[in-house]
């Protein structure tokens, strides 16, 4: 019985020393969360002037044509995968995966029609196991990432489909609704469907043409698209993180209790034992 009970006083005090951890991993995530939500809210003002610019050259320019802008037979389709580097967020992971592998197999009956652009460790372990090529990888991004971090790739995914290389781009993540709920996305980001404006267009007089302009704001504009999912990305990785430790913490907690009671129990039934020996080593004297 005393082993028993050392048994488990011995799994209270690793329950507790394991709800320590998930405790503190909750509140970094939710302090990170917050200076997540902040950067993607400072990147926004960049963006909406970026599509009020383009907005304008379109409303002002009929005619001008662009690459970026020309749906063509898609004989080949690139997806930009935006997972995370590390674990313990809960299915973060496995739910835009298993989306773009549902997309995968549904509209391509092979490899050959499709691309991959990957961002996180998570993303490219998962196609490298299953034997699937990627174009491009990047990994150990930090919980605050800056547009340089990503410019390879999102440069790479935008020359390939300007040059020809590829006739299609979707941009697969997590959209952040809240620290609960992460919806998994797959949208299309090229060709460019036209650019509306909410609001009043200012008027520009464009040097040495719109046209020339327009070609150097499209790529940086769908650059900055896939930034911004980046962001929605990350902030959806540490809201799933967040409450996937503070799931651990109270799961921690409920086996805490449940251990205790056990070992009150346990050492009630000890106690008892001692006192029923006790009385029947007297009654045993006596007689």
């Amino acid at each position: 019985m005393a082993k028993g009970i050392r048994e488990i006083k011995r799994q209270i005090k690793s329950t507790q020393n394991t709800r320590q951890i998930t405790r503190a991993m909750e509140m970094v995530a939710a302090a990170k969360l917050r200076r997540a939500q902040e950067k993607t809210e400072a990147a926004r003002p960049y963006s909406e002037k970026l599509r009020e610019v383009v907005a304008s050259i379109a409303s002002a320019s009929a005619g001008i044509s662009h690459p970026m802008l020309e749906k063509r037979t898609a004989k080949k389709t690139a997806y930009l995968v935006i997972t995370s580097d590390r674990g313990l967020a809960g299915g973060y992971n496995a739910n835009i995966l298993r989306r773009v592998s549902n997309e995968l197999r549904d509209r391509h009956s092979s490899p050959d029609e499709y691309v991959l652009y990957v961002i996180g460790r998570k993303g490219r372990d998962y196609f490298r196991r299953r034997g699937i090529e990627m174009a491009e990888v990047v990994t150990e991004l930090s919980d605050s990432p800056s547009f340089a971090d990503i410019k390879t790739i999102a440069t790479r995914a935008v020359q390939d489909y300007e040059l020809g290389k590829t006739d299609a781009l979707y941009l697969c993540y997590n959209q952040f609704v809240n620290a609960l709920t992460q919806i998994p996305q797959v949208e299309g980001l090229l060709p460019m469907e036209p650019v509306s404006f909410e609001g009043t267009l200012q008027s520009y007089e464009f040097e040495p043409s719109a046209e020339a302009v327009l070609s150097e704001l499209l790529p940086r504009y769908a650059e900055t698209l896939i930034y911004k999912a980046v962001l929605e990305g990350k902030a959806s990785e540490l809201g799933a993180k967040m409450t996937a430790m503070g799931s651990a913490t109270k799961n921690a907690s409920k086996l805490i209790n449940e251990y205790t009671l056990t070992y009150n129990r346990a050492r009630q039934a000890a106690i008892t034992q001692e006192i029923t020996e006790i009385v029947a080593g007297a009654s045993a004297a006596q007689s």
